[in-house]
């Protein structure tokens, strides 16, 4: 043993066995950083270990089968021992130790301090907020749309602080009349504090009580109370939000103090109206049948915008209602034409009134999505998933996902679920990005962490469509008899069971069942008739959409959605050919499902 103790030794195994162990500790911990910045799946992680793993044994057997000498590499057996410079090689592989350990001391230092800087900003003991809507404790007709609207404005002025992550509108005002503690909301939201407030009107005078809770302990950090004149030009909103900000120890230099008072509206009949019309866009998109109402929605916004023209989100707001009727969505007495011109106006001014770079990208990119200028689209999302903080395009997926953006996709979505944990568009959006990634387990984990937070059908779907990419069609099965609510949403969903496993026959009947119902719209018949392989049909939908005036509106979202490659022909949509030329992007889209019926 002794001597073969000493033979390892000569031949350097020990050494080569140890600066192995260090190069591939340091290559992990390089990677665990970079795969993390980049949402890198978990399976990428597991192989770069595995292999790392199977590489020791065969550099260790290397080091003891050949040799370095001053001719190159040579089998031990043909080196000559008088001649051997194997002790050199050793000290070389020493420095090499030495110096991969200094690296990876400087890697550890770098990360500690610098890499970790960003986490350690944005913990949740620290400086994240959200705002709950403020209790209206009079009984006017407008007092609670007031209430919820200065709620709005000083969630909106402290979104303007960069070190704060603030808590955005949908999933704040899920608990309005919820009577729960603070600590289960904070919990809920992923938060360190909670504003709450109450509003008081009583003629032309006004009372706001607000105050600044800490979720762990119930402790008020700030509380103040204020007296108003409601006839006056409102800027309580902005004075709470800097309060809060101080007491969360934010510098709030001129800049940011300029960008928090910029932000929003300052009179008491805008914000009425703006919530008004609010209350009613939920309602058009959380109905079946409820797109109608944006007409109703858009009269109240025309009201706020009539006074307080300087909302960027209000503008894009306002522009969802002429976007639907370009998509043939809504029936109207306004042309398409009308509404093509009203759409163009409301991004611009959206574009123009934006508070900062993200928000106007966002509405830049709106703007040539919808207008079908795509020349540069993806060099403006790219800029803009590098600088949203919490802010989301209305069509984020339409021409990104099947088009080599899913990891950006993935980047924004997260950031959004982070910010509004209780809105399903975050979610969705990063159930989508995984699957087209390919990563169906982490889609599904997301799909089922989204539904047990919104409740939201739209996760139902995406759930089961990622199990079918699996090709866990028990899951699916299992996600349809646990989570469908109603008989048409389980038609529906085991639909694409029924296509992801191949069975034509029974999918073909109950695709024409449904043909009058839940599939009117072409664009949804056009992706179920591209999962079912029915070739002339789904290429006779899309020629029918590409001749439609504004048709691209409804073919720009079915590659995203159908995750099945080339949803029809592209030679039978010339003018959405074009418009993908123009872009430079890339078609067919490579689907990460595979769909049995469809062979082309």
């Amino acid at each position: 043993m002794s001597q073969l103790f000493q033979e390892l030794k000569r031949r350097n195994v020990f050494r080569v066995a140890i600066a192995y162990l260090a190069v591939a500790w340091l290559i992990i911990q390089v990677a665990d950083v970079v795969f993390d910045n980049i949402a890198a799946p978990a399976w990428l992680m597991l192989s770069l270990m595995f292999f790392l793993a199977i590489g020791f044994p065969i550099a260790v057997l290397f080091a003891w089968a050949f040799e370095m000498t001053p001719e190159g590499l040579k089998r031990e057996e043909d080196v000559d021992r008088s001649t051997s410079i194997t002790h050199e090689t050793g000290q070389k592989l020493n420095r090499t130790i030495i110096a991969v350990l200094l690296a990876a001391v400087i890697f550890l230092l770098v990360d500690k301090l610098l890499l970790k800087e960003e986490a350690l900003d944005t913990t949740v003991t620290d400086r994240s907020v959200a705002v709950l809507p403020f209790v209206a404790m009079s009984s006017g007709e407008d007092d609670e749309y007031f209430a919820d609207g200065l709620t709005e404005e000083i969630l909106n002025s402290l979104t303007r602080v960069p070190e704060l992550l603030v808590t955005a509108r949908t999933s704040a005002f899920y608990f309005k009349g919820k009577d729960l503690p603070v600590p289960v909301i904070a919990e809920s939201l992923g938060v360190a504090h909670v504003v709450e407030g109450s509003v008081r009107r009583d003629g032309g005078e006004l009372r706001v009580t607000a105050q600044l809770i800490r979720a762990a302990d119930g402790f008020h950090l700030w509380s103040e109370t204020y007296d108003q004149n409601t006839e006056a030009e409102f800027r309580v909103q902005t004075d709470i939000a800097e309060k809060i900000a101080a007491a969360l120890d934010v510098v709030l230099d001129e800049d940011k103090l300029s960008r928090m008072q910029a932000t929003g509206m300052r009179s008491p009949e805008a914000f009425i109206a703006y919530q008004r019309g609010q209350e009613l866009y939920g309602d058009a998109h959380g109905l079946a049948d409820g797109l109608g109402q944006l007409e109703n929605a858009n009269e109240w916004f025309d009201r706020a915008l009539a006074i307080s023209p300087g909302s960027s989100n209000l503008w894009l707001l306002h522009a969802d209602y002429f976007t639907h009727i370009l998509r043939g969505d809504i029936s109207t007495t306004i042309s398409r034409e009308e509404a093509y011109n009203s759409l163009v106006h409301d991004l611009d001014m959206a574009i123009e009134t934006a508070a900062d770079r993200a928000e106007q990208l966002s509405a830049s990119y709106d703007k040539a999505l919808m207008t079908g200028d795509w020349q540069g689209i993806q060099s403006l999302f790219d800029e803009f998933s590098r600088v949203a903080k919490c802010a989301n395009t209305g069509w984020i997926n339409s021409n990104t996902l099947g088009y080599g953006k899913a990891r950006k996709v993935l980047d924004v979505s997260t950031r959004i679920t982070e910010c509004d944990p209780l809105s399903h568009f975050g979610w969705l959006d990063s159930v989508r990005a995984n699957m087209w990634l390919g990563d169906f387990a982490a889609a599904i984990e997301r799909a089922e962490t989204g539904y047990d937070k919104t409740q939201h059908e739209s996760l139902v779907t995406a759930n089961a469509v990622a199990h079918v990419g699996l090709g866990d069609f028990d899951g699916a099965e299992d996600v349809v008899n646990r989570l469908a609510t109603d008989s048409a949403f389980k038609a529906r969903l085991r639909l694409h069971v029924l296509m992801g496993r191949g069975d034509r026959e029974a999918a073909q009947q109950m695709f024409s069942e449904m043909q009058d119902d839940s599939l009117a719209r072409s664009d949804l018949a056009l992706r179920v008739a591209a999962r079912l392989g029915e070739r002339e049909t789904a290429n006779r939908l899309a020629r029918e959409l590409d001749e439609t005036p504004y048709g691209y509106l409804s073919l720009m979202t079915v590659p995203a959605q159908c995750i099945c490659g080339a949803p029809w022909d592209l030679d039978v949509t010339p003018n959405f050919r074009n418009m993908l030329e123009d872009a430079e992007l890339p078609w067919p889209p490579a689907s990460p499902i595979n769909w049995p019926l469809k062979d082309w």
